[in-house]
């Protein structure tokens, strides 16, 4: 099994078939074809099925997917290291919405000054689907909400945040879950760590009883918020971010306020580009005021 065997297996894999892989590759489809045949023949099990006209990962294609991203991205980090190039091609990141608008513009312009041979490729999303993501390989790394649990994943805790709950102006206060009785919660879907935060602090007993209300943005939650159509939790930073929120914030206890982005990654590897983005980070983080870490 050689390199170029996997890079070929992995082009059509992505391409989801053999004439797209052909064409990405600049080869002919017959030469791509007999390469798969060649590599299922070598290893003795069949990596593709076909599906309407596509071709799909049988499961020992997929495992050895997860083997060929591996080998390919240390080969390739290995000839940059050799080379003592500058980082460069394609750096996938995930991050949860809040972080994407209220932390990484400036960070994402540092990095591109500082590295402009990179190009990021950003994915949103909720705590779970990014840490999945990363897990899957379709992200290298995800600024995310809660430090993993797999000893696959390693993590570095980088930007506290603080948790308020929000309202419309005329609410009543709230400093109790009773407070907000009867109210709609207006959230991200399921997999969104502060929704957990959030159900945490109303409690058990009450969760069978509340609305949910489910959106994708938080220019759309606190619209919707302050409108009258329920309560939500939001991060202060992100509210700093949505200009005219005529929302009222409310307090929450420490316990359920305060809490840590971290940036996750596999343990089996890191790129050039990656550590470069760490290295960009650190140097933010060790400039940065001490009261808005």
């Amino acid at each position: 099994m050689e390199l170029s065997d996997l890079h070929i297996f992995r082009t059509v894999a992505r391409e989801g078939g053999i004439v797209r892989a052909a064409r990405r590759l600049h080869r002919v489809p017959s030469n791509i074809t007999t390469r798969i045949q060649q590599l299922e023949a070598s290893i003795g099990v069949q990596l593709f099925t076909r599906e309407h006209n596509r071709l799909l990962l049988s499961h020992s294609g997929e495992r050895l997917l997860v083997y060929a991203d591996r080998m390919l991205g240390l080969s390739d980090e290995a000839m940059k290291a050799i080379a003592g190039a500058a980082p460069s091609g394609v750096l996938r990141l995930g991050a949860l919405e809040s972080t994407a608008a209220s932390r990484l513009p400036a960070i994402l312009a540092a990095y591109h000054k500082a590295y402009p041979d990179v190009s990021v490729e950003l994915m949103t999303g909720t705590n779970d689907a990014l840490t999945s993501a990363v897990m899957d390989r379709r992200v290298e790394a995800a600024f995310v909400a809660e430090a993993p649990a797999s000893k696959e994943l390693a993590y570095e805790p980088l930007f506290r945040e603080r948790l308020v709950i929000i309202s419309a102006t005329d609410h009543a206060p709230i400093r109790r879950p009773q407070d907000v009785d009867g109210d709609s919660v207006i959230a991200f879907p399921n997999g969104c760590y502060y929704r957990r935060v959030l159900q945490r602090w109303l409690g058990e007993r009450r969760l069978p009883s509340v609305r949910v209300l489910e959106l994708g943005s938080y220019h759309a939650i606190v619209a919707c918020v302050a409108s009258g159509t329920g309560i939500a939790l939001a991060p202060e930073s992100v509210l700093e971010t949505v200009q005219h929120a005529a929302v009222a914030r409310h307090s929450l206890p420490k316990v359920h306020s305060d809490v840590v982005t971290p940036l996750v990654w596999r343990v089996s590897g890191q790129s050039p580009a990656l550590i470069a983005l760490r290295e960009v980070l650190a140097g933010q983080r060790a400039r940065r005021p001490a009261g808005r870490r």
